[in-house]
């Protein structure tokens, strides 16, 4: 299951987080200050899984971003490193070519984006035409 997902820039500026089981605010600062700088610290020739406290952390860099997954011990590291590769892909198709400014100035997209994607911590949905289907009809209706 799915414990929190964060996109981060290279600066260690959170970009979104979104998190799917309660961690109190002041809690959750230290969390991701901790999880971003384990992450960052990492050269490219290391694995992209970590023992993080009582989870694991699974991350990828894009470009300037990187999206970090907290994930419980049972859940299946490749399954969630593509996971996150199938939303970048998801937004690279809505955005054309996604951006960090992208993320910052349409971050309500981005989260039905990952909620389409992901419920409760469980990932329910990778067809990218059905998790961009709500948003294209959202687009569809602010034209008019």
């Amino acid at each position: 299951m799915i414990k929190f997902f964060l996109m981060v820039n290279k600066q260690g500026q959170t970009r979104l987080s979104k998190y799917y089981e309660h961690v109190e605010i002041n809690k959750r600062t230290l969390l991701e200050t901790e999880v971003i700088r384990s992450c960052l610290s990492r050269s490219n020739e290391q694995c992209s899984f970590i023992e993080f406290k009582d989870f694991k952390l699974i991350y990828r860099q894009y470009a300037a971003l990187f999206i970090v997954v907290g994930v419980n011990d049972t859940e299946n590291e490749m399954a969630i490193y593509e996971f996150i590769h199938n939303f970048v892909e998801v937004l690279d198709e809505y955005f054309s070519r996604v951006s960090e400014l992208d993320i910052m100035f349409n971050l309500d997209k981005v989260h039905i984006i990952l909620d389409e994607m992901v419920l409760n911590g469980c990932i329910v949905e990778t067809n990218r035409a059905r998790i961009l289907a709500p948003l294209l009809i959202l687009d569809k209706m602010s034209e008019s």
